[in-house]
C-alpha cells in the first residue's frame, strides 16, 4: 500500500471501485435511439446526459448512448429538457 492511499484511508476518503459497463455486461453492441427504457437510465431528471464517470458506460458506450439520445430528442421520443 502506498503512503497516500494510507493518509486517505486515514481522513475518510477512500477510491470508488470502477463501475463495469451495462452495455458490455449484455453484449450489446449498438446502442439503439428507439430503446427509450434503457436511454432515460442515462439522463438525469433535468435532461442532462449522465457522464461516463458516472453511469460506469466504456468509452465506446458512452458515445453510443449520446448519439442515441440526441437523435431520440431529435424525432420527440426524448425531451431536451424537463421542468
Amino acid at each position: 500500500m502506498e503512503p497516500n492511499q494510507k493518509n486517505d484511508r486515514k481522513n475518510g476518503m477512500r477510491r470508488a471501485r470502477r463501475r463495469s459497463c451495462p452495455f458490455c455486461i449484455d453484449k450489446i453492441k449498438f446502442v439503439d435511439y428507439k430503446d427509450i427504457a434503457r436511454l432515460r437510465r442515462f439522463i438525469t431528471e433535468r435532461g442532462k446526459i449522465i457522464p461516463r464517470r458516472v453511469s460506469g458506460n466504456c468509452a465506446k458506450h458512452q458515445r453510443q448512448v449520446t448519439l442515441a439520445i440526441k437523435r431520440a430528442r431529435h424525432i420527440a421520443l426524448l425531451p431536451f429538457t424537463i421542468d
